[in-house]
Order: C-alpha cells, then structure tokens, then sequence
C-alpha cells in the first residue's frame, strides 16, 4: 500500500522560523507509535561572520519535562551541523515515550531559518487524525 497520510504525521517540535538563539522544541508524544524521525530543515543562514554555528539534536523524555541527550545507540544515522538551504533526518529507536528537537546556536551575529519537525510512523490505530 502506498498509502502514507494514513499511516504516519507530523509535529512541529521546532515552529519553522527565523532564530538568533538556542531552542529547544516542544516536546512530542510517542505513544501508540512504532517509528519516529526528526527532520531539521534550514533555509537562509548568515555565516558572515564564518564563526556562526546551528548545531542539532534529538532529546529523550519519560515524562515532557526532564529531557536529556539521545544516545547515539539509540539514533539512526547522525546529524552534523546545518548549513543554509539543507535538509537532515536522524531515526529515533530509543524507549522513551517522548523526544523533542533542539537547535543549539552560537557565533557573532548567528540567525537561521530553521525548523524541527517529529514524525511518527506505524501507528497503533490507522489512520492516523
């Protein structure tokens, strides 16, 4: 079946916008979900300074408050620095029942278009609302 609305969605852990400081995302519910992948997107990003930097993250939660580091172990592929107009994705396999992206920015004048968006695949119960 290629049917893929159904079946998975999307969240907004980081709101597409322009940043100048660190972010962290809301955090997203992975309950009744079997697959998840965090997608960080960029579009315009000053380096004019050529110290900027926009470095991702994926964060673990048991209870929405408490968030800390993925393991590498429990990732699928790595995430490296973003640059401008860039697209990346990193699978999450790890237990916890939450995960929020995170964009740590640093240098002169650093600002990024960016986002940080969570979706969720096989789902318990299809489709998914």
């Amino acid at each position: 079946m290629r049917d893929m609305q159904s079946n998975m969605d999307a969240v907004n852990s980081i709101a597409p916008a322009a940043y100048t400081a660190s972010a962290n995302g809301s955090g997203v519910d992975l309950q009744g979900h079997d697959a998840t992948m965090v997608v960080f997107s960029s579009g315009v990003a000053d380096t004019t300074d050529t110290d900027e930097v926009y470095t991702p993250k994926v964060e673990e939660s048991d209870d929405n408050v408490t968030f800390t580091a993925v393991a590498a172990g429990d990732m699928e592929g790595t995430l490296a620095n973003l640059a401008a107009n860039s697209v990346q994705r990193v699978g999450y396999k790890g237990g916890k029942r939450y995960i929020r992206a995170v964009l740590t920015i640093a240098g002169t004048t650093p600002s990024v278009q960016a986002a940080g968006i969570v979706l969720r695949g096989h789902p318990a119960q299809a489709p998914v609302a």
